[in-house]
């Protein structure tokens, strides 16, 4: 039986990678999307999950930039064919108050966090109404949900993911498509331990569980949403974050 094929974006970041690892051990073949300047790192990864028998690979390819993105699903097809699961988990921060923003600090979340669905969403999209099977995740967060302070654009962005999952979902359920989106809380990856001690504890005290999410948590909920047996879940948000932000 040949595999279902997933792409991630973000592939080898710590979330990225959970998932592509989940997915693999869900039976998929599973494709990490890394930006070009992250080469070393996605070739690190790349030997872990082959000294660990995981059926992985890896993609470069800018998200950013919809010309780029033809590139890489040119890159897939070619080499493994047809996208049956999207991830898109690609994001980046460029946290300040609006009063220090720059254009560009405004510019580069846009495109990376929130142009990049588009960017990336449609080179796939098509496969999978013509084959009448289709997984779309949108990894968003709770903070765009609740909004935060020095993340105007961060928070604009993730909030723009739910709209884009919403209306999607619309177009295609009639063609056996899901597309739904994941709000991760804080997760416990090297950015978050990065963060000097005091901030941190202020954070974790702040969730009603006490902690940070580890990876697989945020995972674990993709996996489920990529299942076959997924396919009447579509145009909904799951908030995985601690209970930090609790709505309908």
């Amino acid at each position: 039986m040949t595999k279902k094929l997933a792409l991630v974006t973000g592939g080898v970041g710590g979330i990225g990678s959970s998932i592509c690892r989940e997915l693999a051990e869900k039976g998929y073949r599973a494709i990490a999307g890394y930006h070009p300047a992250e080469e070393a790192a996605a070739k690190a990864r790349l030997s872990e999950w082959q000294a660990a028998g995981l059926d992985i690979d890896i993609v470069s390819g800018d998200v950013a930039s919809f010309e780029s993105c033809v590139d890489m699903a040119a890159a897939i097809r070619e080499k493994h064919g047809t996208v049956q699961a999207l991830v898109n988990c690609a994001g980046i921060t460029r946290d300040k108050t609006l009063k220090k923003m720059t254009p560009d600090d405004w510019t580069a979340v846009l495109n990376v966090d929130l142009n990049s669905l588009f960017n990336v969403t449609k080179q796939f999209i098509d496969g999978m109404t013509d084959a009448g099977f289709g997984r779309v995740v949108n990894i968003s967060s709770v903070n765009g949900k609740k909004g935060q302070f020095g993340q105007t654009n961060y928070s604009a962005a993730k909030a723009g993911v739910h709209g884009f999952t919403m209306a999607l979902a619309q177009e295609v359920a009639r063609k056996g498509v899901t597309v739904n989106s994941v709000s991760p809380g804080y997760v416990e990856t090297a950015m978050t331990k990065a963060i000097p001690a005091d901030i941190s504890q202020q954070i974790v005290a702040q969730i009603p569980l006490g902690r940070m999410a580890q990876p697989e948590e945020i995972s674990y909920v993709v996996g489920v949403l990529c299942d076959d047996r997924a396919g009447y879940i579509t145009g909904t948000n799951i908030s995985v974050n601690g209970g930090m932000f609790i709505s309908f």
